[in-house]
C-alpha cells in the first residue's frame, strides 16, 4: 500500500512539473513575442536608400530627381 502512494505522490510531482514547464515556457514566448528586436531606435533615422534590403526602382528615381544623376 505505501509503494504505491509513493508511486502517486511520484506521479502526481511529474505532473505538476510538466504542468510549471508549460506555463514558463509559454510566459516566455508571450514576453519574446512583444519585442521587436528588428527595429531601429525610434530617434535613429535613415536616409533613403539606407535602409534594409535592395531600393526599389521608385526610389532610385527619386534619389535621381534629389542629386540631379
Amino acid at each position: 500500500m505505501e509503494t504505491l502512494i509513493t508511486l502517486a505522490a511520484i506521479a502526481l510531482l511529474i505532473v505538476l512539473g510538466i504542468r510549471l514547464i508549460h506555463r514558463l515556457n509559454a510566459q516566455h514566448d508571450a514576453r519574446i513575442a512583444a519585442h521587436h528586436f528588428g527595429d531601429p531606435f525610434p530617434a535613429i533615422r535613415r536616409p533613403p536608400g539606407h535602409g534594409h534590403g535592395h531600393p526599389t526602382a521608385k526610389d532610385r528615381a527619386d534619389r535621381r530627381e534629389v542629386t540631379g544623376t
